[in-house]
């Protein structure tokens, strides 16, 4: 009966000893009694050296205050769990910790001293850290972009908004956040809106719609809001990120095609020579109009029709269209069949593959009417919309290249801190340890480690340098750009010559941008060329900057 007592004693003692938690013994006046392996591994002391000392010497004087909290707790009998503090080493330095103190009583109940359990969190403090780094620079990157961004978590609901978002909204940020944004949305069009964000968000689909949003000054201006999902490095679904620009002028313009169509047929109920004010109306409408006989003939063409084709109408009248137009789908020649049959028909985009290239087009066919009421003809208005859907294009890559840039900036300092200043910081801690068991060492190596801690420091501090450039808003662009690039060339045994002629300041946003065209230009000279002298010119002319 009384070796079983005794032999789970033992064993909680291996337990506690042999843990990689730091795991303190204390009475109730702050002394040390008892100190585990990892205690040891943790602060920097050895048993021997803590033992009947006051837990005080692990405290930091900025600190002192949270253990005299902890203290009272556990003389009313609570415990601390999991608190994340500050404790000091042997030698002085701080350490990260998270910490749980638990009242050990005696047989009668009585509270006689206490266990603490520290474990290192420093690592996971420097990657949280390192990830607000990561998150300013996308911010930094969002904001300067000349597009509304957005972007939404797992729960649908906005968490960001950028610079430019504000700015057009007039409206902070706390405002815009969760579904304040749609406050913004005209009301006629804000129950579709919601039903194409949800429809997609369930599907993880990317979606484009079009919407109204009120501006600053009151006006409901269009919008085109293209939304893709995001992914974490596991593949899980972390939200949506989306993009937005205002398209109202191209609205009013398709409304005024629309107000022109319905003012013809306006006229051409009442003028018997319709034939007649079909030609004045396509000659002089400013859109891509042409009219047509039965035959496909060319009747008439507006001068934007000529321009958006490059041929001249003398060149056309009279002629087929198919034979300006030998590579004509199939499936248009049918919808032009069926105009002429008395249906009008439109498309909203239609992409068409000839030879000198892809060519996106949006148009609308309207037969027009003799006055038997047979169909005389057709009418085509078509609106060349090919930079439109590039530029489109193009703004919906922004929205990946704001991923990779986080994703590829979070994966450079990741491996800057792992395969280099952690690599170093190790070996400089095993010669540390090392010296601890040799003292005799540490006066004739001392020197030579602290010109490594200062090294390591000064690494340090460039890579906050890199990523944060304090000395552009200090100094202003030029001349931080040109600090930095003095410090670079240190760093890298380079010889740069920075000449900058300006007739004016930069702006701020231009001028982070140039910086960052700078620094990665002169980080892949290092890295590829192998050049050993670098010449870098900042000019103005014609209003423009040219680096």
């Amino acid at each position: 009966m009384g070796s079983a007592p005794r032999d789970r004693l033992h064993q909680l003692a291996a337990i506690v000893e042999f843990s990689e938690d730091a795991i303190i013994g204390k009475d109730m006046d702050g002394i040390i009694t008892e100190w585990n392996k990892g205690a040891k591994q943790l602060y920097g002391y050895s048993a021997d050296e803590v033992i009947g000392k006051p837990v005080s010497i692990l405290i930091p004087p900025e600190v002192s205050d949270d253990f005299s909290e902890i203290m009272n707790k556990l003389k009313r009998g609570e415990s601390v769990a999991r608190s994340e503090t500050v404790r000091q080493k042997k030698g002085g330095e701080r350490v990260d910790v998270s910490l749980s103190v638990f009242p050990i009583r005696d047989e009668a109940g009585k509270i006689v001293g206490a266990a603490a359990i520290a474990r290192d969190i420093s690592e996971r403090k420097r990657y949280e850290a390192t990830l607000r780094e990561s998150e300013e620079r996308f911010r930094l990157v969002a904001d300067t972009a000349p597009v509304l961004i957005w972007m939404s978590g797992i729960d649908k609901l906005c968490s960001y908004f950028n610079k430019p978002w504000l700015d057009f909204t007039g409206r902070p940020l706390a405002a815009e956040l969760g579904n304040g944004w749609a406050s913004g949305v005209y009301p006629d069009d804000l129950q579709g809106c919601l039903a194409t964000y949800t429809q997609s968000f369930d599907q993880r689909e990317k979606f484009r719609m079009e919407y109204r949003l009120r501006r600053h000054d009151g006006e409901f201006r269009w919008v085109l809001d293209v939304g893709v999902p995001r992914f974490n490095e596991d593949r899980s679904f972390a939200g949506y990120i989306g993009i937005a620009i205002d398209v109202t002028d191209r609205k009013e313009g398709e409304q005024r095609l629309h107000e022109m169509h319905r003012q013809l047929q306006q006229h051409a109920a009442v003028l018997q020579s319709r034939e007649e004010l079909l030609k004045i109306f396509v000659k002089n409408v400013p859109a891509g109009v042409a009219m047509f006989d039965r035959d496909m003939h060319y009747l008439q063409v507006s001068d934007r029709w000529c321009a958006d084709y490059s041929v001249d109408s003398s060149q056309i009248l009279g002629h087929s269209h198919y034979e300006l137009f030998p590579d004509m789908p199939y499936r248009w020649k049918d919808m032009h069949r069926r105009g002429l049959e008395g249906e009008s028909l439109r498309a909203d985009e239609e992409r068409w593959d000839r030879e000198g290239g892809t060519k996106w087009v949006r148009w609308e066919i309207r037969p027009w009417w003799s006055l038997g009421r047979m169909p005389s003809g057709i009418l085509i208005f078509a609106e060349d919309i090919t930079q439109r859907k590039q530029m489109e294009e193009e703004l919906s890559g922004v929205t990946q290249k704001l991923i990779q840039a986080q994703e590829q900036e979070r994966a450079r300092i990741a491996r800057e801190l792992h395969d280099d200043i952690n690599q170093r910081l190790a070996l400089l801690s095993m010669e540390v340890g090392q010296l601890q068991e040799n003292p005799a060492e540490i006066e004739p190596r001392g020197l030579e480690l602290r010109k490594r801690i200062q090294e390591i420091s000064a690494d340090v501090q460039a890579l906050a340098t890199d990523l944060h450039p304090s000395k552009l808003e200090s100094l202003g662009a030029v001349a931080g750009m040109k600090s930095w690039t003095t410090e670079f060339a240190q760093r890298q045994k380079l010889e740069v010559d920075f000449m900058a002629s300006l007739d004016s300041p930069l702006p701020p946003k231009i001028g982070v941008s140039l910086f960052r065209v700078l620094q990665e230009a002169l980080q892949n000279i290092v890295k590829h060329s192998g050049g050993k002298r670098v010449e870098v010119q900042l000019r103005e002319d014609s209003e423009a900057v040219h680096m």
